[in-house]
């Protein structure tokens, strides 16, 4: 193979510099044709003896990255000239310091950060979701190195025939996954759409095939009923005297892939298989609604389908009106009108704001507010595979999440992806809402914390300063303002529940004089069944294992073993710590109070059942667990008598002490008339007695009726009786009862 030399290739290799050059300057708002020049030629000589594997020189690839930044993704020349340089680092002798030398920081920062994207996918032993995690925090400092990346991608895309089958389909399934996803984050339509029919091609290659072939059958079909369709709109806003542009728009194969997979439907049944647009020349987005009244004029509009994204813009800066309209032959039609900017930054995305400058604060501060986000969620590693995965699936999808848009009770506007809960915009208001939120209200009616909310809905939420997150809110919330915040709450109570527990059983340790090594350390966690130390220490702390009785154990092992009796070691000659633990708990419990038991009597770990929440003056039963001491439930709870069944050796008998000094978990259900006011005179009648602190507030209404459930912590069952009598004289309260269950 012959390699051109920069003498006998100059002429084209110039050529091909000055078609740069004018590109940069038809789409660029400046360019620094010196800086272009420098970039251009280092890269060339970088990489002038490597090779493609489609045989062409490897500097024709990012020569075409450099193409796409300058005509479909114009951001500055500061980025032409990284995408020149993104595989220098990465495939040539020079090294990041040689880059920064020539080029300055930032050149040399957007070329490490490419190149880190691009390591590490190499590396083999590291996760997938670990490889996301690094490679979407190594962008957040600077948008431009993912954009560069897309670049990238997209033109590797276009030439992938030449790999391997193998590396062809991993490389499709990653762009359809996260780069497509990416590019419509970011707002490059056009790019994102072009990634997907890519991807599609070479993942599914028949279906794309076959697909293909039917839609340019009935393509001239397509087009003729498109002309159709426009001829009346052109004319009237040609005699309204507008300036505008009006094209009939093919959705992309893969889009209409997943309409007919999602649908179940084939194509003759899908009608929507192309969008009209109309492009205004002008400055006034007043104009747009005036357009949108002439086309409803002329073809009658589906109301449920107008979608205002000027009034309240994506996410991603994507702006428009979207209706559907019935046209000829009865036939859906798509709708979208827009400005000529709003089309720019609909194409191109964040990199338009580079175009339109007075913009840029606004996609500045969104941009900001995306990547803060990123980091939040991606700085924290887990050693979780599980969790690292579930968190990348989660973020993939929001990615593509449409969104939906709510108001606070005094009209702000708040977005939210589909599918949003009250907890969700709790935190999108502020972290301390969502902390301490109790419960709900929504067009003034009261709804449960996982109720989904709607475009259009008016959210007001309840909060409690006893209030904290629960564990199950990580199963319905969507955003991940919310998931970040609720996972940084519990890693935070359980970092904190582990150190009181430490610092509980190393008093303990102290108080015996006792050292316990790591193989005892080893046989506590087996016989318990936990994982680690921290474990171990949470439980403590949690109350759910008893100190003082796993050192009993291994006082009565040593004793044992002087005598003989234990020559193993173990826990003890009549069986595990568990077997002891049942032998020991029906012993010294007996019919015995759990509290202030008699002096010879031995204490034992205990828990309270969360199926029945007992209190004090509940007529009570014990059963022997593992890990958790004993498990008190009331008499009455159904549960117990399931157990009871199966394992009635593990019931002991015990009763409650003359006081406790402690408050415990029980539930109200509630039940009447739903009118205005009824949440708060409830939550008043319970907290302005004794104090009383609420847990949770779970409602729902419906027929002007509310019923529901609300978690209270109480003395005793003279306190809850107490509460029930006052939620009974609330006017329009039809019931109220203890929650059995």
């Amino acid at each position: 193979m012959m390699l051109p030399s920069l003498h006998t290739g100059a002429g084209t290799y110039e050529r091909k510099l000055d078609d740069l050059l004018r590109a940069c300057h038809l789409n660029l708002s400046s360019v620094d044709d010196d800086l272009i020049r420098r970039a251009y030629w280092f890269s060339f000589n970088a990489h002038k003896n490597d090779f493609r594997a489609s045989g062409e020189l490897y500097f024709n690839h990012p020569y075409n990255v450099a193409l796409i930044i300058a005509r479909e993704v114009p951001l500055d020349d500061i980025s032409v000239a990284a995408a020149l340089l993104h595989d220098v680092v990465e495939d040539t002798e020079f090294e990041l310091k040689d880059v920064r030398a020539e080029f300055g920081d930032t050149i040399a920062e957007i070329v490490d950060g490419v190149t880190k994207i691009t390591d590490i996918f190499r590396g083999h032993e590291i996760t997938q979701a670990e490889n996301y995690r690094k490679m979407l925090l190594s962008m957040v400092h600077d948008v431009r190195v993912m954009l560069v990346k897309l670049a990238d991608r997209l033109h590797n895309m276009r030439t992938l025939d030449y790999l391997p089958s193998e590396k062809r389909l991993r490389l499709a399934k990653e762009t359809l996954e996260l780069y497509a996803p990416f590019a419509h984050r970011f707002g490059l339509a056009n790019i994102k759409w072009e990634l997907e029919d890519l991807a599609f091609k070479y993942l599914y290659p028949e279906k794309y095939d076959e697909l293909k072939q039917q839609i340019s059958a009935k393509r001239r079909e397509r087009e003729h009923y498109i002309r159709r369709f426009i001829a009346p709109i052109e004319e009237r806003l040609k005699a309204e005297g507008y300036k505008f542009e009006i094209s009939g728009r093919p959705k992309n194969l893969y889009s209409i892939y997943n309409k007919m997979v999602s649908r179940n439907k084939p194509l003759d049944e899908i009608y929507d298989l192309f969008a009209i647009r109309i492009i205004l020349d002008t400055q006034n987005n007043t104009d747009c609604f005036a357009v949108y009244g002439i086309v409803s004029e002329i073809y009658i509009p589906i109301p449920e389908r107008f979608k205002n994204y000027i009034s309240v813009p994506k996410k991603n800066g994507y702006q428009s009106i979207h209706t559907t309209v019935i046209g000829p032959e009865g036939k859906m039609v798509e709708v979208q009108i827009r400005t000529r900017e709003m089309h720019e930054v609909a194409e191109r995305g964040v990199a338009a704001h580079w175009k339109y400058k007075e913009n840029i604060p606004k996609v500045d501060k969104e941009l900001e507010e995306w990547t803060a986000w990123v980091r939040e969620i991606f700085e924290p590693r887990s050693s979780d595979e599980a969790q690292a995965k579930q968190v990348l699936e989660s973020f993939k999808l929001h990615l593509y999440q449409e969104e939906i848009y709510v108001f606070t009770p005094k009209g702000d506007l708040k977005i939210l992806p589909r599918g949003a809960t009250p907890v969700d915009f709790a935190f999108e208001i502020h972290s301390d809402i969502g902390y301490h939120c109790i419960g709900a209200k929504v067009n003034g009616r009261i709804v449960p914390l996982n109720a989904i909310l709607h475009s259009g809905d008016q959210v007001e939420i309840i909060t409690s300063k006893n209030q904290t997150p629960s564990a199950d809110w990580e199963k319905f919330v969507v955003t991940h303002k919310a998931k970040a915040h609720l996972r940084r709450w519990m890693k935070e109570e359980a970092r904190l529940a582990a150190e009181r527990g430490k610092e509980i059983w190393e008093r303990k340790l102290k108080r015996h004089k006792v050292h316990l090594t790591d193989e005892d350390y080893g046989k506590i966690l087996k016989e318990l069944k936990l994982e680690s130390r921290q474990a171990l220490y949470t439980r403590i702390a949690h109350e759910q294992i008893d100190p003082d009785e796993i050192l009993r154990f291994f006082e009565r092992s040593a004793e044992e073993r002087a005598a003989g009796e234990n020559p193993d070691g173990g826990a003890g000659s009549s069986g595990n710590l568990f077997t002891q633990f049942v032998r020991t708990a029906r012993d010294s419990l007996g019919s015995i109070l759990i509290y202030g038991q008699p002096a010879s009597a031995e204490k034992v770990m205990h828990t309270y059942a969360k199926c029945c929440n007992p209190v004090p003056g509940d007529e009570i039963v014990g059963f022997v667990t593992i890990g958790e001491g004993i498990k008190i439930h009331r008499k009455t709870c159904q549960n117990l008598e399931r157990l009871r069944a199966t394992d009635p050796d593990r019931v002991v008998e015990v009763n409650w002490p003359p006081t406790t000094g402690q408050e415990f978990l029980a539930g109200i259900r509630v039940a009447g008339e739903d009118r205005p006011g009824m949440l708060n005179e409830i939550t008043h009648a319970i907290s302005s007695y004794n104090n009383t602190n609420i847990r949770a507030v779970n409602l729902d209404t419906h027929d002007s009726l509310f019923e529901g459930s609300i978690l209270i912590f109480v003395k005793d069952i003279e306190h809850l009786n107490h509460l029930l009598d006052r939620i009974k004289k609330i006017k329009g309260v039809l019931r109220v009862e203890r929650l059995e269950e």
